[in-house]
């Protein structure tokens, strides 16, 4: 079945997807960093970031290796198969978009703190984008169960 959306909303929600707008994020503080440097970073900073960076990569992993044991999609629109409650969900229900923020901040204490802004700004993106649609869908599709487990796990940490 075709979808029933214009075309130029057809290419933005194929286009449209969270690493996309890491990417469009990371774009952002990289070129502030490389044209308009604000802060030095030192060697604290760096380590930091690098730090911050290869966490968000394990937590990215150990989010995905839910998601492979579950058989259910990592797509943000499509409808779930199942609910992830074990593992790295235990403590966030969304370790993947946190992931994403931590890899964010990181890159950016090792480019430029000043661009840290820009953190919170993806975050509410993330949220408003993504986070929300996907919880109206968890809701839909496991009513009762997903609302005990959002009263239990908080949405970023």
């Amino acid at each position: 079945m075709q979808d029933p959306a214009p075309f130029p909303r057809r290419l933005l929600r194929q286009w449209e997807s969270p690493p996309t707008w890491l990417v469009l994020f990371l774009l952002l503080a990289w070129a502030q960093a490389r044209f308009a440097p604000l802060l030095p970073t030192g060697a604290a900073l760096g380590g930091l970031g690098l730090a911050l960076i290869l966490v968000g990569l394990v937590i990215f992993a150990l989010a995905l290796a839910q998601f492979r044991r579950h058989r259910t999609t990592v797509l943000p629109r499509e409808v779930p198969q199942a609910m992830i409650r074990g593992g790295i969900y235990r403590l966030t229900r969304n370790p993947i978009y946190l992931a994403d923020a931590l890899i964010l901040t990181g890159a950016i204490l090792r480019w430029d703190a000043a661009s840290l802004v820009l953190v919170p700004v993806f975050m509410a993106v993330i949220q408003r984008r993504f986070i929300l649609g996907e919880e109206a869908g968890l809701r839909t599709a496991f009513g009762a169960d997903f609302e005990r487990y959002a009263a239990q796990v908080r949405r970023w940490l």
